[in-house]
């Protein structure tokens, strides 16, 4: 069990304890969490004792200040938390099992996401939050020069991990081609394209391919997209991060 991974956001922890339970090696809380001090944590715990889940009781690391973000996403100030998980990562797919079908099975629509060489683990979580959220189809990812799905990931995923099918592919252009061969159009995303977002048809389906954060699409893959677009900066401001793009051109693909 050397590869197992410590996750420390609860909703990513009750995403797992509800959908492979089996993966969940143990649980920690604090006594404070037993208490009623956390009411995500003490599902956690719950949840976990009823799935015979080895589940313990610890201290903290360090006693400081501990702020908490929006549905109990831990933001530590000072201090190690108590609270996690131990986890065995969820086993990616093939890319012919993630885009069989595809076309029918999204009814002529649908989105699903390709990450190229993204290295930043808080973008990789951030956009599988992001496809939880809208109901994504799929992820590609690269399996090589690559941000691995760490605790970071799951955390910041907030159960997107979870809930969004994911396959790690060597060879970016040839899983591409299956998407294609499946009916899906490959849609490109860079700041140098002169196609602005907002022409984009959405009555089709599309694999939108996220580029590298410093250096967006490599060559071969922007080569194989059908379409590339940029988004138009409206401020001073001219670029976005990799995550908050993948927002925006989900978004407008899924508005009526």
């Amino acid at each position: 069990m050397s590869n197992l991974i410590t996750v420390r956001n609860p909703h990513s922890v009750l995403a797992a304890l509800e959908r492979r339970p089996e993966d969940v090696v143990s649980v920690s809380v604090s006594a404070g969490v037993l208490n009623g001090g956390d009411e995500a944590w003490k599902k956690v715990a719950d949840l976990a004792r009823r799935h015979k889940i080895s589940t313990q009781m610890v201290a903290p690391e360090r006693d400081s200040r501990r702020e908490r973000g929006g549905r109990g996403d831990v933001k530590e100030s000072g201090r190690t938390s108590a609270n996690e998980a131990r986890i065995q990562p969820k086993e990616p797919i093939s890319a012919d099992e993630l885009f069989s079908g595809a076309k029918a099975r999204a009814h002529g629509k649908g989105i699903w996401l390709a990450l190229d060489s993204l290295t930043d683990p808080h973008n990789v979580g951030a956009i599988f939050r992001i496809a939880g959220f809208f109901g994504i189809q799929g992820i590609l990812m690269t399996s090589e020069r690559s941000a691995p799905l760490t605790g970071t990931v799951y955390d910041v995923s907030c159960g997107g991990v979870e809930t969004v099918p994911h396959t790690e592919q060597i060879n970016l252009q040839r899983a591409l081609e299956v998407a294609k061969e499946e009916g899906l159009w490959v849609l490109g995303t860079s700041e140098h394209a002169k196609e602005s977002y907002l022409t984009l048809k959405r009555d089709c389906p599309w694999l939108v391919v996220i580029g590298n954060e410093e250096k967006g699409m490599r060559r071969l893959t922007a080569e194989a997209c059908d379409v590339t677009v940029s988004i138009p900066p409206l401020g001073e401001v001219t670029s976005l991060n990799a995550s908050v793009a993948a927002g925006v051109l989900i978004s407008r693909l899924m508005s009526n």
